[in-house]
């Protein structure tokens, strides 16, 4: 676990570089930091969904590209995540899957919301797709063709991430 005295040097430097590309109209209020095992902080990234035009650059999505680029792997466990505020669920996904398991933030999901962001409408469509099936159409079609690549890469023993 990273040394306490850290994680305000992490947050601070998440702060600062979420109000510098906010204020450079590149994305919202949104920073990320992810500290390594040993405390030492390996990525600082802010949210550029403006600047980049990606809906999923994301800071804690750009802080875990930057992390594992550091480290030369997808495996970020033993990090911990230190965001501006609580992760929207594509964010929570990502953190997941990089196998990190402590996330430290400032915002509540709330808090976001209390500013336009949407959140908490993708918590609730997660919940509840069928009451909500306007938001987005899911329709299985081609299983059997896609199903084959799941058992070619089963069959040779591919990696498991």
């Amino acid at each position: 676990m990273p040394d306490s005295h850290l994680i305000p040097d992490a947050m601070r430097l998440a702060i600062e570089e979420a109000r510098r590309t906010m204020n450079a109209d590149q994305g919202g209020p949104f920073g990320a930091a992810v500290l390594d095992q040993n405390g030492s902080i390996i990525a600082v990234s802010s949210n550029t969904v403006l600047k980049d035009h990606d809906a999923t650059a994301h800071a804690e999505m750009n802080a875990i590209r930057k992390a594992g680029a550091v480290l030369g792997t997808h495996d970020l466990s033993g990090c911990t995540l230190v965001t501006t505020a609580y992760p929207c669920p594509m964010c929570l996904g990502a953190i997941i899957w990089s196998n990190i398991t402590k996330i430290i933030y400032g915002c509540r999901p709330d808090d976001a919301d209390a500013i336009g962001f949407r959140d908490d409408m993708i918590y609730t469509y997660i919940r509840h797709p069928e009451d909500h099936a306007s938001l987005l159409e899911t329709k299985e079609q081609y299983r059997d063709e896609c199903l084959s690549l799941f058992v070619e890469y089963d069959r040779k023993n591919k990696t498991i991430y």
